[in-house]
């Protein structure tokens, strides 16, 4: 019959060091190499029953790994309940300017200046707050994936844009630039990192721009809202995301999407395949402004 490991209450929690739980007698080496403990970083553990996730690695990185050491980039907007990082990924730290380089296994360690008004404790270690978590990601992501990043700490309702398109106009030094270009393109009306990038791949297309999240009335009633749409012309563009396919979802859609023919608007859909085909795509919306272009106005456009 096998044996039952050794699991002293004390470390049955928050993440803790190996050497330390040996040094005080509570484990042996081998007990520390049980099934029952989970290696989270080198001399990082934590009882094997506690679920992994972004933030379980982060508070032991920031907690038990490098004391001092503040969460920032996208393990912070995690921390703040953006989930911008999978339980496998990278976590992001910033040490204070003078401290030494660091580099270890599941780390992504920056140097920089931190000022108090930015960092705050979250989840029982310090985090930058989400403004300046943000101005961060604008600062160093790349591409679209900076703004689909600012889209979501701003639609979670923790970052207004005004004031971050302030502080990204103050901001000086490396990646400024590009972290208020970033926070110029941000939109909080988009409600997930699809929608962002399709609202970005229309908006360098050349076509008209689109108003995200439109809604639609008739005669004063609420008949749908639509992600992306010229109201003008009645052309609507939306994502069609796996969720569609819940039970159910199916024929709320289509009794959605009956009632806004009906009202006379066009609606384009969009996959994750689309947005792998950008020329195709840009095709169909621009056919779909075209013919609604000459429904409503009898004329040709030049989109």
């Amino acid at each position: 019959m096998p044996s039952v490991p050794v699991q002293p209450p004390d470390l049955v929690g928050p993440p803790f060091r190996g050497t330390a739980a040996v040094a005080a007698g509570l484990l042996t080496g081998d007990q520390l190499r049980s099934r029952a403990w989970r290696r989270l970083f080198r001399d990082v553990y934590v009882h094997r029953e506690v679920p992994l996730t972004h933030e379980l690695r982060a508070v032991a990185a920031a907690g038990v790994l490098l004391p001092g050491a503040v969460v920032s980039g996208r393990s912070a907007a995690v921390l703040w309940g953006v989930e911008l990082a999978g339980p496998e990924d990278d976590v992001e730290l910033t040490l204070p300017a003078g401290r030494h380089p660091v580099r270890a296994a599941g780390l992504r360690v920056r140097r920089a200046r931190l000022t108090e008004a930015d960092v705050m404790r979250r989840r029982g270690v310090p985090a930058t707050l989400p403004l300046a978590t943000a101005l961060q990601l604008a600062g160093v992501l790349d591409g679209d994936e900076a703004v689909v990043a600012v889209d979501r700490l701003l639609a979670s309702g923790l970052v207004d844009l005004a004031p971050l398109q302030l502080r990204a106009a103050a901001l000086t030094g490396r990646g400024s630039a590009r972290a208020r270009a970033v926070c110029e393109l941000a939109d909080e009306r988009s409600e997930s990192p699809q929608e962002t990038r399709l609202r970005l791949l229309l908006g360098r297309s050349g076509l008209p721009a689109p108003v995200p999240q439109v809604t639609v009335r008739v005669d004063g009633r609420f008949v749908a809202r639509v992600d992306l749409a010229w109201p003008e012309l009645r052309v609507g563009v939306e994502y069609d995301g796996a969720w569609h396919a819940e039970p159910g979802q199916f024929a709320r859609d289509r009794r959605r999407l009956n009632a806004l023919q009906a009202a006379g608007w066009t609606v384009v859909f969009v996959t994750a395949a689309d947005l792998h085909r950008p020329e195709e795509l840009l095709a169909r919306v621009a056919r779909a402004l075209e013919s609604a272009r000459v429904r409503w106005t009898g004329s040709p456009g030049r989109s």
